[in-house]
């Protein structure tokens, strides 16, 4: 399975980055910088308030393979910040996704939004390196975390000053997220075991999430039809990545989802 594979070399270059820079010399650079922006009240929405928007930046995927390599994190930062996105997310996996935390460092300089980092953090150390480098949300993906680190990163994320998105993707993955009492509950549409995408997914699930919690449909989402059916079900953001970065202006993609 992809996510196996994606998992067996993430834990290989987590001893190598270890190995580079001591967790301790991050931890400095994190707290020499400015405190994190609030990701889950950048997201969150009154039933009343439109759809918010996550965009993303990502250069590749396993699936698609490159996407785009003619474009610079921080001048699609500021394209979609000035089309109103809530947040940004910068995919920092390199072997598979062709990112790295340079990128989300671009992106920081460039815009005053919360920044996610995407990726797929196994460990403290992977949270403090966001931190260091800006960010001020975590994913956690349900399916590559045992129920002991889903806590342990949350409570650790929290201590950093950070939010954790905690990525589910079917009922049985939603039900360990809200046993661990997760705030922010990504649903992802797309199985990261075999990469389709199943675009009826958020919608199934969202009636099991409860209120307070705050709901986010990635994946698979491809016109401003798609973010009004989410926003009319009650999701509060949509984290939007390839449909953007294959646009020929990610901006203007950006808006037209926001506002047609």
């Amino acid at each position: 399975m992809i996510l196996d594979d994606i998992l067996a070399s993430k834990r290989k270059e987590l001893a190598e980055r270890k190995a580079a820079v001591p967790e301790a010399e991050l931890a400095r650079r994190a707290s020499a910088g400015p405190a994190a922006l609030d990701f889950a009240a950048a997201i969150a929405r009154k039933p009343t308030d439109p759809i918010r928007l996550i965009a993303e930046f990502k250069r590749a995927s396993p699936s698609k393979g490159v996407i785009r390599a003619d474009l610079a994190p921080a001048d699609v930062a500021r394209r979609y910040a000035d089309a109103g996105a809530a947040a940004i997310s910068v995919l920092t996996d390199g072997p598979f996704f062709s990112g790295s935390l340079e990128d989300l460092a671009a992106v920081r300089h460039a815009v005053r939004l919360p920044i996610l980092r995407k990726d797929f953090i196994l460990d403290r150390y992977q949270l403090v390196e966001a931190r260091a480098a800006g960010a001020d949300a975590a994913l956690l993906i349900v399916a590559a975390l045992d129920d002991a680190t889903i806590r342990l990163l949350q409570r650790e994320a929290a201590q950093l000053g950070m939010a954790a998105l905690v990525e589910v993707h079917d009922e049985v993955e939603l039900d360990r997220a809200l046993a661990h009492n997760a705030r922010i509950i990504g649903v992802n549409n797309r199985d990261l075991r075999s990469f389709r995408v199943n675009p009826g997914a958020t919608l199934r699930l969202r009636p099991r999430i409860p209120a307070g919690v705050v709901v986010v449909s990635e994946s698979g989402i491809r016109s401003r039809e798609d973010a009004l059916r989410l926003e009319q079900a009650g999701v509060d953001a949509i984290l939007v990545g390839e449909f953007l970065m294959t646009a020929a202006d990610p901006g203007a993609a950006a808006a037209a989802l926001l506002r047609g």
